[in-house]
């Protein structure tokens, strides 16, 4: 994605916006925008694949951290032609404001098929995905056609398509084209010598950056070039990493020109799914883990990529597909846990897990006080959170008073931070839902506890 600002405006900051961002005045989009929001597409899997889907998902966020997936987290779209199915889906603005998306063509994980094409859509505004087509890159055997990325070559006037290829070794090759509907020949973009894979690439002040993966020691890298022609990187910073295996680079641009996020993938659905960096100058080497409580990606999202979109394109997207009609609970001071519910006990486990759907709820109106709120499990409808001796466990709604009592909370500000979330018992009304060595239950708390206490009743309600 070339946009690495997000306003478009009139004069000469127009002029100053364009020139940043790669976009030729000519070609700038026909009104002022400004990108106050995110959109993510992606594809999923879990642990056991139970929450494999390889169509188009799309997801949104205020705040570029936490997501919303669209349409139930079910796909909004999925492949015809091909594998019948894709992953890597990568999402770019046009230069005529609209977008893009390009995909890998392959479903599940046959790695060793090895298709020539990728999918393509178009889109005007993320309320619809049209133009589907497949678009032959190389005429190779036996070469993949992996994990593309899109990006404006402003010298050339043309999109360049760049993604991941075994033809002598692992290495970049690039296509160009001006309506990714016919493509150059292809050839080398980056070869460095040893086996990469998964680049992204963005334009920002007449640098073009591209993070990659180094397969021999597993490591997620930076190069920069002065003009994102072919052959003409330097890697510049050291090797990043989170967890036991990471791939999937995805560098985003804030929207308020602050800072810059690194994304990365996790090599497996068994692993957590995907970790942050944050930088506030790309062009350095100092980048900055980011804490796990600090962001949410959606549900099962495998190989996201993002772009910065406009309050009408958000709230265009929330109207057409939906927001979930479910919410996930998120410790605080476990952030990479969530409240699920397992042989009718009721705990936290790190994400991911199967089913998944043992941590998906939907807060409904208290079923003692409308008021408040009650949790209701998805995959076990008619069974609510509930406490029996202080111990929380998911029961079937018998409907008596008791039950309704023992199942209803109110929600207040978080008592470790009032921007998360804490649930106070109805009928013990000292008591806040908390996890005590894994396990839900009801405790005495308040403002004058123990940080750790408070950290542990304290939740974040996502999707």
């Amino acid at each position: 994605m070339a946009l690495t600002r997000r306003q478009f405006t009139l004069g000469a900051l127009a002029s100053t916006a364009l020139t940043t961002t790669g976009l030729s005045l000519g070609a700038r989009p026909a009104l002022a925008a400004t990108y106050t929001a995110y959109a993510m597409t992606y594809f999923t899997e879990s642990p056991s694949f139970t929450g494999a889907n390889y169509g188009l998902h799309v997801a949104v966020s205020r705040d570029g951290l936490n997501w919303t997936p669209l349409n139930q987290n079910n796909p909004v779209v999925t492949p015809t032609a091909g594998d019948l199915g894709l992953r890597d889906p990568y999402i770019h603005r046009k230069q005529d404001g609209t977008f893009v998306v390009v995909a890998t063509d392959l479903y599940g994980t046959n790695f060793g098929r090895n298709s020539q094409y990728l999918h393509v859509y178009d889109s005007t505004d993320l309320t619809s995905f049209t133009g589907y087509r497949r678009i032959q890159m190389h005429t190779y055997s036996n070469v993949h056609t992996w994990a593309p990325t899109v990006f404006w070559d402003a010298g050339r006037g043309q999109y360049a398509i760049v993604y991941s290829a075994n033809t002598s070794t692992d290495l970049f090759l690039v296509n160009y084209t001006s309506d990714f509907r016919t493509v150059s020949a292809p050839q080398t973009y980056f070869s460095p010598g040893f086996p990469i894979l998964d680049a992204d690439i963005r334009v920002s002040g007449g640098v073009t950056y591209l993070f990659y993966k180094n397969l021999s020691n597993g490591n997620l890298y930076g190069a920069r070039s002065s003009t994102g022609a072919p052959n003409s990187f330097t890697t510049y910073t050291s090797g990043l990493r989170q967890g036991n295996a990471i791939e999937g680079a995805h560098l985003v641009p804030r929207n308020d020109g602050g800072a810059w996020w690194l994304w990365g993938d996790s090599f497996s659905p068994v692993n957590n799914d995907m970790y942050m960096w944050s930088t506030s100058n790309v062009g350095g080497n100092s980048w900055s883990v980011m804490n796990q409580r600090d962001y949410t990606p959606p549900l099962n999202c495998k190989h996201g990529s993002i772009t910065g979109i406009t309050d009408a394109e958000y709230n265009a997207a929330v109207s057409r597909w939906g927001a979930p009609n479910w919410v996930r609970l998120k410790s605080s001071n476990l952030p990479d846990y969530f409240v699920r519910h397992s042989n009718g006990a009721v705990r936290i486990d790190p994400y991911p897990f199967d089913p998944y759907q043992d941590q998906m709820w939907r807060m409904v109106p208290g079923l003692a006080d409308s008021s408040a709120v009650s949790f209701e499990s998805v995959n076990r409808p008619g069974n609510y959170l509930r406490h029996s001796g202080y111990v929380a466990r998911l029961a079937a709604n018998d409907n008596t008073s008791t039950f309704r009592a023992d199942a209803t909370f109110y929600r207040t500000a978080g008592l470790a931070d009032s921007s998360w979330s804490s649930f106070r018992s109805y009928n013990f009304p000292d008591r806040y839902l908390r996890h005590s060595n894994y396990v839900l239950r009801i405790d005495p708390l308040s403002a004058g506890s123990s940080e750790a206490d408070r950290q542990s009743a304290t939740f974040r309600v996502t999707s």
